[in-house]
């Protein structure tokens, strides 16, 4: 039997350290929440960056040009360290495209090619369309899909299972001799608007092009499907893959008082796609880290370990940012130096809390941090969580990450042309911020090492 005394125990609250939070991160969380919330510069600048720069993908010219701006305005800032890593990214052109119903009625439907797609050749193609649910039942149907296009219409559950089609479709219906893909956009709502993204091929099946739909298109012609309507289409893309690219990750830190060679990095991805303004996908969630690392400076506040800004770049169609990242700090000696990753790449709308990937006194150490952010409503910590860029460093060194949760609906506008400035709100990018800002300064400033805990 337990005893009272057992019980009690039991229920306690794990604490850590007196040292965890000291008086004088208590204070300091309270100065950069106040002024992150009292400050408009990250929405002018972020505003200024996307009307200026609004299509990045990697191997354009414009994201070449927002990448020199962002070091200008670094070396302004004054950070202690400043470095462009180079990357070699691939370089893939949408060109013109385009699709033409023809039967059962005449029509142009709304589309976007799919991030390294192939294109179809001048001629197009010009095809009926095969209509399936899953890939179990593109299996089940294989006869029918010689010569077809086939659409998988699949509604959106959550991003990991649906978003499968997009990157897998186009090779699983080449298997069975299908000429093109054409896939539900992978969103949770639609106004005729389809949502890009990176397909991939494997290199076993022939390379087909695919392209997204509406969700009101792929739920229209699913219905004259099941009527016994053939529906008939031409596809035209001029999608290109122009070889490699050289880009660059921009990095910005301050430097360490005590430990300076342990390193709490931060950031997001600079690279966008080549529709709507990549505000918050994900120019939003750089600036958020881009402006707490400022406050720090400005505020005097210099963490016991190092807190290092990145922009990575190619996310959207390569990760090679991320993946250079991870090899170059392994090269450095770095990789087992780093304590902690955050990373926001879910939107700059209100902030609720962190997903956090360690161990269980780590995460008992990043809930004690999460009571600081009570005062903006963001402390709520759940297990799990990350992201994209930062997963490299994870899956190779153990790095604890984390990655910023918000509300918003960010599956409505991702991959859209309207990923732009007015689904946000200034306030909710400020509280960002503050959020991005507390977290990384906490552990940075911890006595001990969240990855030793």
């Amino acid at each position: 039997m337990k005893t009272i005394a057992t019980i009690l125990l039991a229920l306690a609250p794990l604490t850590l350290p007196a040292q965890t939070l000291t008086p004088e991160i208590r204070a300091n969380a309270g100065r950069l929440i106040e002024a992150s919330m009292n400050s408009d510069r990250v929405w002018d600048r972020v505003v200024y960056y996307v009307d200026t720069y609004p299509h990045r993908l990697t191997g354009s010219t414009m994201l070449e040009e927002s990448l020199d701006w962002i070091v200008q305005e670094l070396k302004k800032d004054g950070f202690d360290r400043i470095e462009q890593m180079p990357v070699r990214a691939p370089h893939w052109v949408r060109g013109e495209e385009s699709l033409v119903m023809h039967a059962p009625l005449r029509r142009p439907l709304p589309m976007l090619g799919l991030g390294n797609s192939v294109g179809t050749g001048p001629d197009g193609i010009t095809a009926d369309v095969m209509v399936v649910s899953s890939f179990d039942e593109l299996n089940a149907r294989a006869a029918e899909a010689e010569g077809r296009i086939v659409l998988f219409n699949v509604p959106f559950t959550n991003y990991g299972a649906t978003v499968q089609y997009r990157v897998l479709g186009p090779d699983a219906a080449a298997k069975h001799g299908a000429v093109a893909v054409l896939v539900r956009s992978v969103g949770t709502y639609s106004m005729q608007t389809p949502h890009t993204g990176t397909t991939r091929y494997s290199g076993d099946m022939p390379r087909i092009p695919g392209a997204a739909i509406t969700i009101e298109d792929a739920e229209w012609i699913a219905r004259d499907a099941a009527r016994g309507r053939t529906t008939r289409v031409t596809l035209r893309m001029q999608a290109e893959m122009k070889g490699e690219t050289l880009s660059r990750n921009i990095i910005a830190e301050i430097r360490g008082s005590e430990k300076p060679e342990e390193i709490v990095v931060f950031g997001g991805h600079i690279d966008s796609w080549d529709v709507g303004q990549g505000f918050m996908d994900d120019a939003g969630g750089c600036f958020a880290a881009w402006e707490a690392l400022l406050l720090m400076k400005e505020l005097g506040i210099r963490p016991k370990r190092t807190v290092r800004l990145v922009f990575w770049t190619n996310e959207e169609n390569g990760l090679r940012g991320a993946e250079v990242y991870k090899d170059s700090v392994a090269a450095r000696g770095e990789l087992d130096k780093h304590v902690f990753a955050i990373e926001s790449d879910a939107g700059v709308f209100k902030p609720v809390g962190f997903g956090f990937t360690g161990s269980d006194a780590a995460f008992t150490a990043i809930t004690e941090i999460g009571s600081l952010l009570s005062p903006i409503e963001a402390g709520n910590m759940r297990r799990g969580g990350g992201g994209a860029d930062i997963g490299p460093l994870n899956r190779a060194g153990a790095v604890p990450m984390a990655g910023l949760l918000v509300g918003g609906d960010y599956f409505r506008y991702h991959h859209t042309h309207s990923d732009t400035v007015d689904k946000h709100a200034k306030e909710e990018v400020q509280a960002c911020v503050a959020a991005m800002a507390v977290l990384a300064y906490a552990v940075a400033d911890m006595e001990a090492g969240l990855r030793d805990l």
